[in-house]
Order: structure tokens, then sequence, then C-alpha cells
């Protein structure tokens, strides 16, 4: 996407064209009449694209480009020269600029080259953000399950993924969501478009704001260059909200506002900019008590909650519990480089009655320990005794009698705490508490003096 450009050339008549040409086109224009006061600009501004002479009065255009390209290698350059300076240009491109224009040109081949300039915008964006992404096509391989509750999700992401409809994705931590929200987006007409993912609770409130919707430069203290947000990060494709619940009521309002007008502004600007964008969220939270409490809108769930997916927990699934495990045997097994191993009858049956606080993720995590252990052939009972808690062993350990419930709750999150070896992300899943959450009573309890697991 290109919005501010900066035209540099001592010729009115020049400068003159291109504002005109470029201005029709909605873009906002700045122009220098020599090197020294483009680079001033520069310094000021933050240009997605500018043209430059390459012969200007006070500095020449190699300078112009070599200061634009040390504050913000994103900016876009394009040098303009006449023919007997051709070899310079295109020493310039050797440098960072992205190409040149031969004196005189035409409106045609500007818009040709803003075309390849906004191509190259676009593969620059979604490059910054999913460089650890592998943009292929998501099956179901990793979805898996054979209960009632399980082929009824199946149907309904079939059933989905082809429309623009908005989706929410509720169950407690650890069931499966965003693979849900990928399987969504993978199988639809999107798949080929960005999949953004946003984890509300784990981003200071106070920068929400600015990763949804982006800002200018300058628009807060820090902000030193203009950043895009991730709705334009996903323009075409989905943005994942996971944790819903957690932003404020004031960002409430504005993302409601978004997803009935499909446009924002960025902190600190004033033009609306238009995206395409499906909206996948998730919480572990009741939302409709939520609304109860006045913490959620109403209006926003409605608009989040078009087509609701609810995820039940593990321990309501326990015929998937044997599929799941070997499933998770077999993968960390070719991961790791190491045998596939065997899970006993009584190893199945103790995995079975275990109620999973933590949900596929606990059990995915234990298998993997288990490979990585290489502790045999054969999975036993003994191998994962000690690291599933029965629950009436763990009420007897953490709480007593007469305990206030804000000591149970400290007991119970200490005693968490210790058992995920001061993981704090895993923690917070088998609390089912959010990150931010647990962080804030974490620094209450080490304000008091106590003793944090780390």
């Amino acid at each position: 996407m290109i919005e501010d450009i900066l035209i540099v050339d001592d010729e009115p008549l020049m400068r003159k064209f291109l504002q005109e040409a470029l201005s029709r086109k909605g873009y906002e224009i700045d122009i220098s009449s020599d090197g020294e006061d483009a680079i001033k600009k520069i310094g000021m501004n933050s240009y997605d694209l500018i043209f430059t002479d390459l012969k200007l009065p006070k500095a020449d255009g190699i300078t112009v480009l070599k200061k634009a390209k040390e504050l913000s290698d994103d900016t876009t350059v394009i040098m303009m020269t006449a023919y007997g300076t051709v070899e310079t240009a295109v020493e310039a491109m050797k440098i960072g600029a992205f190409d040149y224009l031969l004196k005189p040109f035409s409106p045609d081949q500007i818009e040709l080259l803003l075309n390849r300039v906004i191509e190259r915008k676009s593969l620059i964006n979604e490059n910054n953000y999913l460089r650890a992404e592998v943009n292929r096509e998501y099956d179901f391989n990793e979805i898996v399950g054979k209960t009632p509750e399980m082929v009824a999700v199946f149907d309904l992401i079939k059933k989905v993924a082809s429309s623009k409809a908005t989706v929410l994705i509720q169950g407690e931590s650890g069931t499966g969501k965003e693979l849900v929200a990928r399987a969504i987006h993978y199988n639809s007409p999107r798949k080929d478009k960005p999949f953004i993912k946003m984890n509300c609770a784990a981003i200071p409130e106070n920068l929400l704001e600015s990763e949804l919707f982006g800002h200018e430069k300058g628009s807060f203290t820090g902000a030193y260059n203009k950043r895009l947000g991730r709705f334009e990060l996903a323009d075409g494709g989905t943005l994942f909200l996971d944790e819903i619940s957690e932003i404020s009521p004031a960002l409430q309002a504005k993302l409601l506002r978004v997803l009935q007008e499909r446009e924002f502004e960025r902190v600190g600007g004033m033009r609306p900019i238009k995206v395409d964008v499906r909206i996948i969220s998730t919480t572990n939270r009741d939302l409709k008590e939520e609304i109860k409490k006045n913490t959620f809108r109403e209006d926003l769930f409605y608009r989040l909650n078009v087509v609701p997916f609810l995820l039940s927990p593990l321990r309501d699934r326990v015929d998937d519990i044997s599929l799941l495990a070997q499933h998770f045997l077999s993968k960390y097994a070719k991961e790791n480089n190491k045998r596939e191993q065997k899970i006993t009858k009584e190893t199945l049956e103790l995995m079975k009655g275990y109620r999973w606080p933590g949900n596929i993720r606990e059990l995915e995590n234990i298998i993997e320990r288990i490979v990585v252990m290489d502790l045999g052939d054969k999975v036993l009972p003994g191998h994962i005794k000690s690291w599933i808690q029965n629950e009436a062993e763990t009420s007897e350990n953490v709480f007593r009698t007469g305990q206030s419930l804000e000591e149970m709750e400290k007991s119970l999150i200490m005693e968490t705490l210790k058992q995920c070896n001061g993981n704090r992300t895993q923690s917070a899943d088998v609390l089912q508490i959010s990150i931010r959450t647990l962080r804030n009573k974490l620094n209450l309890y080490k304000e008091q003096g106590v003793d944090i697991p780390s």
C-alpha cells in the first residue's frame, strides 16, 4: 500500500507533472526542489515512495537515496535521470533504488511502475510478519478425533470455510482453537493470503490499539516510524484474534466500528483505511457471563458470533485420548528421529482416568517428553504417573481448612507454577486464566514477599 510520496526535482514543470499525475490517484504528495530540503523532509516524515532526480542542488539524488534507506529500508526510491546519466542510475539501484525513470516519461510509465511498487510492498509486508509461516494448504491432519463432538466440528469447518462470515471459537485453553481457525482459513478462498495472529492477552493494553490498527510516525513517544497494524497486514486474508475477551471496553468499541464499517484509522492518523479481512476470534471465557458483568460489549459479541464453534474439553472426549496420544507419538518420533513407541492398555486406562486440566496441549507436552526421554519401546503407567496429578491429592496438598478464598487462590497458583516448573504460559493454560491475569497475580504476590518459582 502506498500513501505518502515525496517528489524531489529542481525542475518546476517536472514537479508539477508528477504531482498532478499522482494526486489524481489519491496519494498525499510532498515536494522538494533540492536535496538538502528533501533530506530534512525525510527525517521528519515517513514516506512510502520517493521520486528523486539524480542531479540536484545542495545534495544529489544518491545522497537522498542513502538517507532514505538509512532511516527506513521499506521506503521505495525511484531515481529519475536523463539519458547521459543512466549508468549512474543503474549504480544507484545497486545501493537500494528500486528502479529508474528515463526522462522524459509518460503517465503510462508511471502507472506501470506504481503497480510494481505496490506488488513489491505487499510482498514485503506479508514477508515481514509471516517469515516463519509456511504458507500451505492446511488439511485436517492436525485435528484428531472421532467422537460425535469432533465430527460436528469437522462438518462445520467444511461448511463455513468458503464463506466470509466472522467466527467465534469458544473452549477451554488447550482444546485446539487455533488449529480450527487455521483449518478454516487454509480451506477457504483466502488460503493464499495472510493468516495473521494476535494474542490479545499477551500484548500490554496500552499497545493493543497500535498493534491492531498501526500508527503514524510521531503519534506517541517511541513511534519513530509509521507502522502497519495487524488489520492492514491481514488485508485479503484472515485476522485471528486469540483471547478476544481480554481487550478493554474502549478498544472493543473501536473493533466494533471496524467490523461495521470495514475501515479504520491508524493511531495518530486522519485518513480512513479500507480493508477486506475475515475475523476469527477465540476465548476461553463464557462471553455471555462477561456481558452480564459489563466487561464485554453485547453488540460486539453478536458481530463476532455469526458462526459459533464450541470445543469440548478433553475430559469429555475420552474416546479421543488414545487417537491423540498415538498421533503425538508418531509426530514427535519423526521430528526427533526416534523409534515410535507403543502405549500399553494399562497406560491408556490411566490417561483416560485423568481430567487433563490443560486439555490437548497438556497431553501433547507429556507425549513429547516421553519421546524425547526415550524410556523404552512401550509407554508404561510408571512413566507418566509422576507427571499427572490426581485431583484429590492436589486439593489435599494445596488447600487447608480455614484458608480464605484469596489464600486458596494463591496456594493453587503457586502449586500450579511449581508443577509446571515455573512456565507461566503453561500454568495459565492449566489454571484457565490469561497470561496477563497470572502476571498481575504474581506481581502482587512478589510485593507481598512471596518467592516466585522461575
